[in-house]
């Protein structure tokens, strides 16, 4: 047991040090604010929960945003930001970790993909509206929008965004996972035990 929570933790690790390069990787797209930036962090973590469970898959996105905070800092003092990416993996990795679970095959990592695209586009959009968006201006001391103008910057910058990052990480993890799965499948039996229901 103790080697394998061992073995596990260097997983960890080692997936976070990749997840934390990946994510000063990033990039603006057009026509969207240029603060939105697109990486593929995420992968790393897919990866980690999708193989060694869950937790694993939360561990490497809470490490990479730590890592990245003590590199970059924020602009804000408090690492809202990284806060916000933290919540956007979770949302993003568990539908996909659920799925998987289930049907273990190219076309359940396909669908829990699209789950948790879907899950993040709505979920940060509601989130930006009603916590992180009030958290920048709050602690930026700036005026913040209301009415129509932050339901346009929900609508035309925040959602589009995360779909479009989904469907980028998504297109990516599948090359991946097409050419790893007999190499996901080996590790993913040595830390967790198969589904039987």
């Amino acid at each position: 047991m103790l080697k394998g929570n061992t073995r596990m933790l260097i997983a960890v690790a080692m997936l976070s040090s990749i997840s934390f390069v990946l994510m000063l990787l990033a990039f603006p797209l057009p026509a969207l604010p240029a603060y939105l930036k697109v990486d593929f962090s995420d992968i790393p973590a897919l990866i980690a929960a999708i193989t060694m469970g869950p937790v694993a898959g939360i561990l490497v996105a809470f490490l990479k945003n730590v890592l990245d905070w003590l590199f970059a800092g924020s602009p804000t003092g408090v690492p809202v930001g990284h806060m916000a990416n933290f919540v956007t993996s979770i949302l993003f990795l568990t539908p996909v970790y659920l799925i998987y679970r289930k049907v273990t095959t190219s076309r359940g990592i396909m669908v829990g993909l699209g789950a948790g695209t879907a899950s993040m586009a709505i979920g940060m959009s509601v989130l930006n509206y009603y916590v992180f968006l009030p958290m920048y201006s709050y602690f930026l001391n700036f005026p913040m929008e209301s009415g129509t103008a932050l339901f346009n910057t929900i609508i035309f910058g925040i959602l589009p965004f995360n779909l479009i990052k989904g469907i980028l990480v998504t297109i990516v993890m599948i090359v991946l996972f097409k050419r790893m799965k007999p190499f996901l499948d080996k590790v993913t039996s040595s830390y967790m035990k198969p589904n039987t229901n």
